[in-house]
Order: C-alpha cells, then structure tokens, then sequence
C-alpha cells in the first residue's frame, strides 16, 4: 500500500474542509479541494475564504499563493482523499446522506490501489460501511475493506472532526483525534495523515467505535445544556435568578452545570443526537428529551421578549450566529427567534450580527433589516 501521500484531495470545502484544506496545506501537503459551489471555488482559487474564521483567511491566501492550495469542481486523482461533507436530518428526523453518498460516487471514477478515503463527516454508525459498498459497487476492479479484512485496494478510515467555530484554526491542531479504520492498516495510515498537522494524541480504534464517539460528544453536550435549560425556565416560573442559582450550585466540588441560553444551534450538538435516537429508538429517551427541551427553548424566549414589547415597539436582536466569532447561522436559536418575532410583533425588528454584511434570502424576514450595534443601542426600545 502507498503510505506517501503527497496529494490529498477534500472533498467539501465548507466550515470543516477548507480550514482542513488550509492548515495540510500550510504544512507542505498539496492539496486539492473539490466543492459544487462554483462561487466559492472561485473565491478560493483567488486566494479568499467564503465564509468568515479568525485566521483562516490569511492561510488560504498564504497557502493558494504559495501554489499547496487549489480548488476544483470535480475530484482528481490524489493519495488520499478526506470527505467533509453535509449529513443533515430529513425531515422527519432521520439522517441524510445523501451528500456522503454523492461524494462517493464523485471520487470512485479517480480511485487507484493503495488510495486511502477518510470520512470526517458526522455520520450514524456504519455509514463508512455503507460508504465501502457504494464504492465497491462503483468500482469493481478495485478491492474494498470488508469483514475487518486487510486484503484490500482501498485504505478506508473515519476521523471525526471536533472543532468549534471561533476556534477553529487552533483546535485542528491541538485537540486530540479519534481514528478509526475498517482495517488495521487504515487506521495506521490515517493516523499518520493526522500526524502531519495534529499536536493533540491520535487515538486509534475502529471504524463503528469512532463513529459512535462523535455522536456521543454532541449528545452529552446537548443533555447537559437541556439541564442548564430546563432550569432556568423552572427559576424564571418560580422567580428566582438562575444565573445565581447556577453560580451557587457550582461551588459544590461535584457540581458544574453549563449557563443556559435561547436554545442549541450549529451543524453537529442541534442535529447528531438525533442520529443516535433514530438508530436506538426507545433505548435513548433522555437524548430525545434533550432535544426536545432544547428546541422549545427559542420559543420561551420570543414569549419573554413579546411579554415586555408594546405594540410598535422597535425591537433589536444582538446575534444570529450560534456562537461568537462565527458566520455560522446553521440551526442557530437566534432565527427562529428573529422569525417568530417578524410573525408575531407589529413593530420593526433590528438584528445586529457583526460577522454577515447581508440576510440570508432563505430567512424568512420581511419586517428585519440588519444594523449596527450603535444603532440598535441608540433606537431599539427593546433589545434582546
């Protein structure tokens, strides 16, 4: 097997590839991202970013001029290939991957003996497995990983990412990774992949066992934050302040509850525990009250603001992305609270979001207009 490997190619070049893209190349690996956005393929290839990450602007300009970077349409040949690509909920709550699908079909064509794929996409367990099948089916004159076999054409490996937007530049580098391959060599050859960009510990397992580490993150996170919730919606009916309730609590050694907030947002703590209740079903009751606490809570929300708003009140919502230091409106609470808000409320809603210079077309806001924070301050009579 071909453990060089000099070209990669990642296949996805949203909020996980591009900043992966970015930092192999600034370590000397050619790399070749691949991306159905045309605008944003063309944005890469002149040296920009096409959506905002401290630092990660400054290494795609470094890295594109320096000739290690470069954005395509369509896979091209390359040693390893790394898929970073959407696995969003159907809707009714069940996983789509129909993007790791299509991704697979889209490099099965520029597959060579001795290539190794790494899944990095959020995914229910098996979904390298069946990734391994489709490709197979694709490319019969090539031997995939199967029943833990080494004997095999294809490297094939899920490593899934674990970064947080604000951070991401730093955390691609520091945290730990969990690598899991369908064989042995797999996990080996991803590892040392890994290991030309990863300061944190690169801990080996198997495919389903990382797979199944990824959702668990995400849903103890969530069950944790549906406490914090919960809680402060039990202080509020009571009329206790939570925030103190919370800081006293934490001074027992065994105690440290998260701060609550208008609900739970991003790609990955909003969506994966759902992963897992729709594979485990009635096993996994609490991680579906997780969920559910925490997509009731923008609606607690909008009625506390439209409890304190009088009619024609000028309403100001400061944020919309779902974390700090971010772009990123993926499941953010702050939308649907911002949309509930223009449905109910007959005064005008001001939204303050530093990181976007226009609305989404796909949000349903006729009576917003994004604005300054000085002019939100100035002329809001409520600000949320």
């Amino acid at each position: 097997m071909n453990q060089s490997y000099g070209t990669v190619s990642v296949i996805g070049l949203g909020y996980i590839g591009l900043p992966t893209a970015a930092v192999l190349a600034s370590r000397g690996v050619e790399v070749v991202g691949v991306d159905v956005n045309a605008t944003a393929v063309n944005e890469i290839n002149e040296g920009r970013a096409h959506f905002f990450e401290p630092e990660l602007d400054a290494m795609v300009r470094g890295t594109v001029q320096e000739g290690r970077l470069r954005a395509v349409l369509q896979p091209e040949p390359a040693d390893a290939f790394i898929i970073a690509v959407p696995t969003p909920l159907t809707a009714d709550r069940a996983p789509d991957l129909s993007y790791v699908d299509a991704a697979g079909v889209s490099i099965a064509p520029v597959l060579k003996a001795g290539d190794l794929i790494i899944l990095e996409s959020t995914s229910p367990v098996g979904t390298l497995e069946r990734l391994a099948a489709t490709l197979a089916a694709a490319r019969p004159d090539l031997a995939f990983p199967a029943d833990g076999s080494d004997a095999s054409d294809i490297l094939m490996a899920y490593c899934p990412e674990r970064i947080i937007p604000g951070r991401m530049m730093t955390e691609l580098v520091e945290n730990d990774r969990i690598v899991g391959g369908l064989t042995k060599a797999a996990t080996t050859a991803a590892s040392a992949l890994y290991g030309t960009f990863v300061r944190g510990k690169i801990v080996p397992t198997d495919a389903r066992t990382a797979e199944m580490v990824k959702l668990t993150e995400n849903a103890y996170r969530d069950v944790n934050i549906a406490f914090a919730n919960e809680l402060s919606m039990v202080c509020d009916g009571l009329d206790i302040d939570p925030w103190e309730v919370i800081d006293l609590a934490n001074h027992h050694p065994r105690v440290n509850i998260l701060q609550p907030g208008p609900g739970v947002g991003g790609h990955c703590i909003a969506v994966d525990p759902w992963f897992i209740v729709h594979a485990a079903g009635e096993t996994a009751p609490l991680m579906r009250t997780a969920r559910e606490v925490n997509d009731r809570k923008p609606d607690f929300v909008v009625d506390k603001i439209m409890a304190i708003a009088s009619p024609g009140d000028r309403i100001a919502c400061l944020g919309l992305a779902y974390k700090a230091d971010t772009d990123d409106l993926r499941e953010s609470p702050a939308i649907e609270i911002v949309e509930a808000l223009c449905r109910k409320h007959d005064g005008e809603v001001m939204l303050v979001e530093p990181n976007i210079a226009q609305l989404p077309p796909r949000l349903s806001l006729p009576k917003a207009k994004l604005v300054a924070m000085d002019e939100a301050v100035n002329d809001a009579d409520v600000l949320a």
